[in-house]
């Protein structure tokens, strides 16, 4: 019997990337606002191309969780900052006026909801 490894180095990875990035995109929403989003959407883009010509399995998957955590990174980015509108997360003071307040029914996704109103067959989005 073998065992193999490359399984688990994958989970604990990807594990600690989502991980990582959790304070990485409070930091730079705090710093910079939502500005450097697109700075998150190139290495995005980078890693995943670089994980599609990269011939190792561990070091492509690696890679492509990577830049799925950078893509992903650019919408928690935005929902940040409606976490910091809400009070949830401290405001930068010197970006005061960038921020706008939320009401306590105000979703901090930053894709809008799809929702049923009371009316059976009705179908809106809450913008």
């Amino acid at each position: 019997m073998h065992i193999y490894f490359s399984g688990l180095l994958l989970a604990v990875a990807t594990f600690l990337t989502i991980g990582i990035f959790h304070p990485i995109v409070i930091k730079a929403e705090y710093h910079f606002g939502t500005r450097p989003w697109w700075i998150f959407l190139l290495l995005g883009l980078a890693c995943i191309t670089g994980s599609l010509l990269i011939s190792n399995l561990i070091c492509s998957a690696l890679l492509g969780v990577l830049g799925a955590s950078f893509l992903w990174g650019i919408g928690e980015l935005f929902a940040q900052k409606k976490r910091v509108e809400k009070g949830w997360f401290p405001m930068n003071s010197k970006r005061r006026d960038e921020y706008k307040p939320l009401g306590k029914d105000d979703s901090v996704c930053p894709i809008p909801h799809i929702k049923h109103s009371n009316h059976e067959n009705d179908i809106y989005i809450k913008r």
